[in-house]
C-alpha cells in the first residue's frame, strides 16, 4: 500500500494581539490600532491592525515612528496574559484535529494532518471544520494554509489572509511559487532579497531556474536551502524538523529600554534582577541550563557594549544568574546614563552539581521553588512575585510572539 500523501496545515491567527484587544474593547474594531505601548514611549510595535498597516505601520517598528506614520492610531499597552489564554484555547482546538502539532509562536502553529482523512475528511473539508472550530472557541479569525510541506503551508496561509483558506494540491507547488516575490520565501529577509535581486532573481521562479551548484557556489549552504525552498521543499534550519519535534531555542534573552536614560545605580541593578528572572523563567520552561551569560549595555549616544562570562556550573537559578550579570555590570559600567539593558543566556549543558544524601542538588531544590513561583506568575501575572532586588524594577511585560509558558510547551508538573 502506498504511503499517505503528506498534508501539513499552517494555522495563523489574523492580527492576533489586536483581535484579542477588540474582544475586550469592541470600540477598537475597524480602527487603526497599535499594540505594544503608548505613542510617546521608546518601545516597539508588537502588532498593528490591518487599518494601521495601510499607513506603513508594522511590528518591530519604534512606537514613535508608528505615531508619525499614523497619527490617528489608537495605542494600546497590550495584555500578554490575555494572549496566552487565547493561544491556549487555539491549542486545545488544534489538539482535537491531530496530536502532531507545534505552536511555533503564540499565534501560529503547524498541524500534521497526514492520514487523518477518515476522521476529518479531505484537506479542504478538514481545514473548514478547523476554521469554524477556532472561531467558535475564541471568536477570532484565522487563516489556514495547506500543502505537502511546512514551507508551502506557511506561504499559503500568508496568501490566504485575512480569514481565508488556501490549498495547493500536490504537484502544483512550483506553479504556485513561481510568480511570487523571493521575499515570500521564509528566511529571506531584506539583505538576502537584495543579494538575489542583484543576481537577477526577483521571483521565486527565477530562483528555481538557477542551477543548484551555482547557488551553492554563490551562497554556500544557504544556496542549497534556497534551491530546495524554491521548489516547495522543507529545506534548512527549522524546516528540516518534523512537526512537533522539539529542538529548543539556541539562546534566550530579555531587554529593557528605559523611557528616560538613567545613571541611577539602584534602578539599573534592580532592572538587571528583573531581566535575569525573566530569562531564568524561560530557561525553566524549556528545561535548560545556561553555560554562557551575556550583559548588554547601551548608553545615551547609542554606543553598545556586550560582556560575556562562562559559568563553572550551568544554571537556571535566578540568584546565580543575577550574581554573574551584576558582576559584569559593576566591572563595565562607568557611571554613564544607560538607555538599554539586556540579559542573554546561551550554550545549554547538563547540571553538574554533586548530589546530596537525598539525591537532589541545590539547583533541584531552587528550581522546585522557582517553578512554583513561575506558576503563580502564569496565574496572577508577571508582577505577582519577584526577587527582592528586582521589586523596584516594575515594568510592563513586553508583548511578543514567544512568551514564557507558550501553549504546548509548558513545563511538566
Amino acid at each position: 500500500m502506498p504511503a499517505a500523501q503528506r498534508t501539513i496545515f499552517h494555522v495563523d491567527m489574523d492580527a492576533f494581539f489586536v483581535s484579542v484587544e477588540e474582544l475586550f474593547d469592541p470600540s477598537l474594531k475597524g480602527k487603526a490600532v497599535v499594540v505594544g505601548g503608548q505613542r510617546n514611549e521608546r518601545g516597539v510595535v508588537s502588532a498593528a491592525s490591518y487599518e494601521a498597516r495601510k499607513f506603513g505601520v508594522h511590528s518591530a517598528m519604534p512606537l514613535r515612528t508608528a505615531a508619525k506614520m499614523c497619527p490617528h492610531a489608537i495605542f494600546v499597552d497590550g495584555h500578554p496574559e490575555r494572549y496566552r489564554e487565547y493561544s491556549g484555547k487555539v491549542h486545545q482546538v488544534l489538539n482535537r484535529f491531530s496530536p502532531k502539532l507545534e505552536m511555533v509562536s503564540i499565534d501560529e502553529a503547524y498541524v500534521d494532518m497526514t492520514g487523518t482523512e477518515r476522521l476529518h475528511g479531505p484537506p479542504l473539508r478538514a481545514a473548514d471544520a478547523l476554521h469554524v472550530a477556532i472561531k467558535t472557541a475564541t471568536n477570532l479569525n484565522c487563516s489556514v494554509g495547506i500543502g505537502t510541506s511546512r514551507l508551502i503551508a506557511k506561504i499559503c496561509s500568508d496568501q490566504a489572509k485575512p480569514n481565508g483558506i488556501l490549498w495547493i494540491v500536490p504537484g502544483a507547488e512550483a506553479e504556485f511559487l513561481a510568480p511570487l516575490d523571493v521575499r515570500k520565501i521564509p528566511g529571506v529577509g531584506k539583505v538576502m532579497e537584495k543579494r538575489l535581486q542583484e543576481q537577477g532573481m526577483h521571483k521565486v521562479g527565477d530562483l528555481a531556474a538557477r542551477d543548484e551548484r551555482w547557488l551553492e557556489k554563490n551562497f554556500g549552504v544557504l544556496g542549497l536551502a534556497l534551491s530546495g525552498k524554491a521548489r516547495g521543499l522543507d529545506a534548512g534550519a527549522w524546516l528540516d524538523s518534523e512537526v512537533g519535534e522539539e529542538k529548543g531555542p539556541r539562546s534566550i534573552s530579555h531587554e529593557h529600554t528605559f523611557s528616560v536614560d538613567t545613571n541611577d545605580r539602584q534602578a539599573l541593578e534592580s532592572m538587571l534582577a528583573r531581566l535575569s528572572e525573566m530569562v531564568c523563567r524561560r530557561l525553566r520552561d524549556q528545561k535548560l541550563h545556561a553555560r554562557t551569560l551575556q550583559l548588554k549595555l547601551r548608553f545615551s549616544d547609542f554606543r553598545t557594549i556586550t560582556r560575556t562570562k562562562t559559568l563553572e556550573h550551568p544554571s537556571s537559578v535566578d540568584t546565580e544568574v543575577l550574581a554573574t550579570i551584576r558582576e559584569l555590570f559593576r566591572a563595565n559600567w562607568n557611571g554613564e546614563a544607560v538607555r538599554l539593558l539586556g540579559v542573554h543566556a546561551a550554550h545549554w549543558d547538563e547540571e553538574s552539581e554533586q548530589l546530596s544524601l537525598e539525591g537532589k542538588t541545590t539547583h533541584d531544590k531552587w528550581n522546585q521553588a522557582l517553578t512554583a513561583a513561575d506558576k503563580m506568575r502564569e496565574r496572577f501575572g508577571e508582577s505577582a512575585i519577584s526577587l527582592a532586588s528586582g521589586i523596584k524594577a516594575r515594568f510592563r511585560e513586553r508583548t511578543h510572539e514567544n512568551p514564557a509558558a507558550l501553549p504546548g510547551k509548558k513545563r511538566e508538573p
